[in-house]
Formats: C-alpha cells, sequence, structure tokens
C-alpha cells in the first residue's frame, strides 16, 4: 500500500469492511454522500480559503519515514508548491 504503517492501522485502512466506498460532505450537521468531483472540489476551496485567510504557515506535511522516497517527495512537493508551506517533518524525528 505504501504509506506510515502505524497511521494506516489507526485509521482503520487495513480493514477494508471499515472503509468508506464512497465520499462523504458535510451539509451543516449531517454528512452525505456525494461524487468524486464534489468532494475534491469542496476540499480544495477549503484549503484555498484556509490560506487565502490564515496564511500558508498555519499548514504543515507530516511524512512517514517507512514511504518510499519518491511518496516524500511527493508529498514535501505538495505542500511548497501547492500550499506554499515550508513546514514539513516526518516520524522518524519523532
Amino acid at each position: 500500500m505504501g504509506g506510515c504503517e502505524p497511521a494506516l492501522e489507526l485509521c482503520g485502512v487495513s480493514k477494508p469492511y471499515l472503509r468508506l466506498t464512497h465520499p462523504l460532505v458535510r451539509d451543516g450537521q449531517s454528512l452525505r454522500r456525494a461524487s468524486w468531483d464534489e468532494a475534491l472540489d469542496r476540499a480544495a476551496a477549503a484549503l484555498s480559503d484556509a490560506r487565502d485567510r490564515d496564511g500558508t504557515r498555519t499548514f504543515g506535511m507530516f511524512s512517514c519515514s517507512k514511504a518510499t522516497n519518491e511518496m516524500n517527495y511527493i508529498a514535501q512537493k505538495f505542500a511548497r508548491s501547492a500550499i506554499g508551506s515550508n513546514n514539513i517533518d516526518s516520524c522518524n524525528r519523532t
């Protein structure tokens, strides 16, 4: 799978019967099923709004030392390029 094993276990990803099979979005106090396009658009808009409102220093990326170099490179590239944050760390320091 290629991820931080303790985090994947904590999130239940290693138990496929617990995984969501479709995205959910919040409408008021409840969650409803949504298309992938709607869910990703909402997530992108919320990240952009938070960045514009609070600045890039409010974001951070936490990566896993057990991930491949390529996955860690993509994580830091996303944090720096898309978010504009240099707040990047990994679990090998914790």
